[in-house]
């Protein structure tokens, strides 16, 4: 420890050490990440100016669109960067923000997506007081608990790590500031960070997808109630969006987290993280878009000209 040298910065691995497949991995992210920003932005524009997305649910894929633009944003510039560079590094405060943001914008979606759910609980299994319970105050306030958890978890984990000593390697095994690779790397004890994580990442996922099931356990069972096969399928068609998003989210959340620390693989871990990162984030408008009929219907009425800004 006398001789050691503190770190100043981070080399992160990256996907591949091939300078020509890594051309052709920034010609694919970079498209990815294009696509990222114009989907979800047409989602947020589309909802903004159309009478008939101006509902609870909606307000909330709002929110969850421009999450989703924060949230690949918070990883994929410097991704994209690194690319093109033969030296693949990041400062060491420049890390830190990266994990403070990313981990902020991903417990964020955690309890949004578990918010979704209660919303669509409410509309199937209440339909007559939806608006009502879901008034326009209540959406910014479950939004704003929704940001807020997200800003405390990634806080404690950011000033957790700040305090660790890093002095070398400085080698990150993944292409972004991950917070367990990150503080695998420090010649302090760690055994606080593990806790927290262990804590509050655990508290997060337990009360996050206990809402979620539980509000879809209700729903199910109000649907198998329901008497007409219409309305079943009406009501079933308002959650399979929801549904693929939080199916898509988690498996690869889960992937990344979940499997035995002792059998562990880089390449399976990295390919997880990249779906994680940046795929999801592009997945979820296309999936609103192709699967949900008013927001098609939305679409097309925009393309007729027949639309008007909303006050939100």
């Amino acid at each position: 420890m006398g001789n050691s040298t503190p770190v100043t910065e981070f080399i992160l691995m990256g996907l591949t050490e091939d300078s020509q497949l890594q051309l052709i991995l920034f010609g694919i992210f970079s498209a990815v990440y294009a696509i990222t920003l114009v989907g979800n932005l047409s989602i947020i524009i589309l909802i903004r100016i159309s009478p008939s997305l101006n509902t609870p649910m909606y307000f909330f894929l709002t929110s969850l669109s421009f999450l989703d633009i924060c949230y690949t944003s918070s990883v994929t510039p410097n991704f994209l960067s690194n690319l093109l560079k033969e030296k693949k590094s990041i400062s060491y405060g420049g890390c830190f923000t990266q994990l403070y943001f990313y981990g902020t914008f991903g417990t964020t979606e955690c309890y949004l997506l578990a918010v979704m759910a209660y919303d669509r609980y409410v509309a199937i299994c209440n339909p007559l007081l939806y608006l009502m319970i879901m008034s326009q105050r209540k959406c910014v306030q479950l939004v704003t608990i929704s940001c807020i958890a997200g800003i405390i978890n990634a806080f404690i984990h950011t000033m957790a790590a700040t305090r660790l000593s890093f002095c070398g390697p400085n080698v990150i095994n993944s292409f972004y500031c991950e917070g367990p690779p990150l503080v695998a790397l420090s010649c302090s004890d760690i055994s606080l960070n593990y806790l927290l994580m262990f804590v509050f990442i655990g508290f997060n996922l337990i009360t996050t997808n206990l809402t979620i099931l539980t509000s879809y356990t209700y729903i199910l069972v109000t649907i198998l109630k329901m008497h007409s096969a219409m309305s079943r399928r009406k009501a079933f068609s308002t959650c399979t969006s929801h549904l693929m998003v939080i199916i898509i989210f988690y498996g690869c959340f889960s992937f990344m987290y979940a499997r035995p620390s002792s059998r562990p693989n880089y390449n399976l871990d990295q390919i997880a993280s990249v779906f994680y990162v940046m795929v999801t984030p592009m997945l979820n408008p296309l999936i609103y878009s192709m699967r949900n009929q008013e927001v098609r219907g939305a679409f097309r009425n925009i393309l007729r000209g027949k639309f008007h800004i909303q006050n939100m």
